[in-house]
């Protein structure tokens, strides 16, 4: 079991990186009033309201509840 724990906490590691970047991309063009590069927010003005900081969020989320996850099993059960 402990396996498929590290498994899911590397899986959302990568997915949170990937989404920030993406995010952070958006925010960095949309600051520099350039055009999107990676087609997140196509069309859409700010960057707090695309798909990416979206996305961003809820993997932030699912890899603490994974790193809580992988904590506790670390610990012995009572």
């Amino acid at each position: 079991m402990r396996k498929i724990i590290i498994t899911q906490f590397v899986i959302l590691l990568a997915g949170v990186s990937f989404a920030w970047v993406n995010f952070f991309v958006e925010l960095a063009n949309w600051l520099n009033q350039t055009a999107g590069t990676f087609g997140c927010a196509v069309g859409v003005k700010n960057p707090f309201l695309t798909p990416c900081f979206y996305g961003a969020i809820f993997f932030t989320i699912a890899f603490g509840l994974s790193a809580v996850l992988l904590a506790k099993s670390k610990s012995p059960l009572k």
